[in-house]
Parts: C-alpha cells; sequence; structure tokens
C-alpha cells in the first residue's frame, strides 16, 4: 500500500482516532459512469459541431478516454484514508488540519470541501453518504 495515501501523521498527546474516512468503491464508479456520459455527450457536440459526419465516435472516444482515466487512478482513489481525530482531521499527503481551524464544509456530490480559515480547501473524495461524512467533521470541529 502506498503510505502517501494515508495519514502518517503521529498522534498527539491524549489525541485518538475518531473516525476513518475513506473512498467508496460503487461511489467511485458512479461518478466515473456520469463523467463518462458527459464526456461521451460532449464528444459527440463538438463533432456535429465541426461538422464531421462520424458524430458517433465522439462517444466511443469520451467513454475510452474516461474507462482509461478510471481505471488507471482507481487503486489511488481508493486506498486514499483520511483520519479524524479527537483534535485534528489527517490526511493523505501529510495533511494535517487543526480541528480548530476548520471554517467551512461543503458537499460537492460525493465529495466533502473541507476550507480552512487560512483558505485552504481539501477534498474527501468518493464518500458513500457525504451527508454523514459532513455532519461528523462539523460535530468534532464546531464549524458552521
Amino acid at each position: 500500500m502506498n503510505t502517501h495515501l494515508t495519514p502518517n501523521a503521529e498522534l498527539l498527546d491524549a489525541e485518538s482516532v475518531q473516525q476513518s474516512l475513506s473512498a467508496d468503491r460503487a461511489t467511485y464508479i458512479r461518478a466515473n459512469t456520469w463523467l463518462a456520459a458527459a464526456a461521451m455527450l460532449g464528444g459527440m457536440v463538438v463533432l456535429w459541431l465541426l461538422g464531421n459526419p462520424y458524430v458517433w465516435t465522439g462517444a466511443v472516444g469520451g467513454l475510452g478516454a474516461i474507462v482509461v482515466r478510471g481505471a488507471y487512478l482507481m487503486s489511488d482513489e481508493l486506498a486514499m484514508r483520511w483520519d479524524l481525530t479527537n483534535q485534528r482531521l489527517l490526511g493523505p499527503g501529510g495533511r494535517i488540519i487543526a480541528l480548530e481551524n476548520i471554517e467551512k464544509i461543503n458537499k460537492m456530490g460525493s465529495f466533502v470541501q473541507v476550507v480552512t480559515r487560512s483558505g485552504d480547501k481539501h477534498l474527501i473524495k468518493y464518500q458513500l453518504d457525504p451527508e454523514a461524512t459532513m455532519a461528523a467533521l462539523k460535530r468534532r470541529s464546531g464549524a458552521l
């Protein structure tokens, strides 16, 4: 497993992991299915606007592009994990956010966006229940 995809910060004194937030496989596949549909439609529209008689090839190209992209990124995206402790939110790649520094928590489809007081933005991607993730973060951080 790639250690840069999971939190690697040492826990502080009296700190404990309350909840781990991982990507959901079915949610990842569903999001990429919608992305493929949009890419297929977009490819067809572009070819139609250009007057290409083979508009259907836009659908094939759009589908192929998203399938390759989705398959290539799937293992990394599904391995990413965030840990919510009683003091901080610990993320992949060494991300560390003190709970008192969380200003906003937004939902963006199956993603949960965490905005810090300094303006940094972090995405917790492909959540099965983004509302539950938001509620857990709000309960711990006191963010509005």
